[in-house]
């Protein structure tokens, strides 16, 4: 699969300093926490400029990490930085095995019945305890009243295909649900 613009990803956001030597909390929302620190630089978005913090030591603090940043040095610098998302250019994430997708990859591909009817487009995802869902956003003329469709992202039952190079996901599912 190949990246044709690169973006950038919100992969977690900077929280209080820590202490006064320029640490900050550090608050991950990638799937193993851990792996926020294997991006490298993190992009940091001010007043509309972006700026690259290399991350040059952290570690586990309670339940979360706190990291030094070679461009902070006291606990000043660090207040400008409290509350500002961390972001990576989508080239840094890892490349996924073959039939599985970045959820960004999904937004915006059209979900059509395997019987051929045009169910609309994934316009989110959602993550539920058991497995994630598709949010689609039906046509506006949708023949069965429908505005959106939330569609379980089951492999095995519902997702029979996705075709990553048109862009088109081919669902079992009922039109009218």
């Amino acid at each position: 699969m190949s990246q044709e613009n690169t973006t950038i990803i919100v992969v977690g956001k900077l929280g209080a300093p820590y202490g006064i030597k320029g640490w900050l909390k550090v608050h991950s929302f990638t799937d193993d926490p851990q792996g926020i620190f294997d991006f490298s630089p993190w992009l940091i978005g001010q007043q509309g400029k972006w700026q690259t913090l290399e991350v040059s030591d952290w570690r586990r603090h309670n339940k979360g990490f706190i990291a030094k940043f070679a461009q902070v040095n006291d606990r000043d610098q660090a207040m400008a930085y409290t509350n500002v998302e961390i972001s990576v250019d989508s080239a840094q994430l890892p490349a996924l095995p073959d039939g599985e997708f970045y959820w960004r990859d999904l937004i915006g591909m059209s979900v059509v019945t395997d019987k051929g009817y045009d169910l609309g487009q994934v316009d989110d995802l959602m993550e539920t305890g058991s497995n994630d869902v598709l949010v689609v956003k039906a046509h506006k003329k949708d023949a069965f009243g429908q505005s959106e469709r939330l569609i379980p992202y089951l492999t095995d039952s519902v997702i029979k295909e996705v075709k990553y190079d048109e862009r088109q996901i081919i669902v079992d599912w009922d039109p009218g649900f």
